[in-house]
């Protein structure tokens, strides 16, 4: 068996990293821009929840206040039952991100009129991340059009394969 070099990250396995929850429909309702990565203050109960089962990101949104701190509001991690210290599903939780990007996110929403949308939510190295992206709305005509463009990706892969098993015969 291979050694691990020091500088390299620990195997996947060690420490169970991996996709907690995907928030797909803001992928559909938000153009998205600029990613970040920040970690979560988590207590223990909702360590424990997020690693058995999966948080609800769809209502999910970013804001920055006057102290410049960084929370999520709106993400539902479910309360774990029989649990003598648990938490609050939709409590707002800290964001743990440089001066920098509070003071980017910041300026985004306040100027651009853009919002923060809650993206992804994962384990790191042990640690809980969530990702998250400025966003900015976009209109009914927009939807439509993003639904178009899906028809025709999935017609031209449908055709694609249809070819490939008319040339096999």
């Amino acid at each position: 068996m291979a050694k691990r070099k020091k500088d390299a990250p620990p195997p996947v396995e060690a420490f169970g990293d991996g996709i907690v929850a995907v928030n797909r429909r803001a992928r559909f309702d938000y153009e998205l821009g600029d990613k970040f990565e920040a970690g979560l203050m988590l207590v223990g109960s909702e360590v424990k929840m997020l690693r058995e089962t999966t948080a609800d990101l769809t209502e999910a949104y970013i804001t920055v206040d006057r102290r410049g701190e960084a929370w999520v509001h709106g993400l539902n991690i479910p309360e774990r039952t029989g649990a003598a210290w648990g938490h609050k599903g939709k409590r707002t939780r800290k964001l743990l991100l440089n001066r920098h990007e509070i003071e980017q996110i910041k300026r985004a929403t306040e100027r651009d009129g853009m919002t923060a949308v809650a993206t992804r939510l994962y384990f790191r190295r042990g640690r809980a991340k969530l990702e998250f992206a400025l966003a900015r709305g976009k209109a009914k005509v927009d939807k439509r059009q993003s639904i178009k463009a899906r028809d025709a990706d999935r017609e031209a892969r449908a055709a694609i394969q249809r070819g490939m098993r008319g040339g096999e015969e």
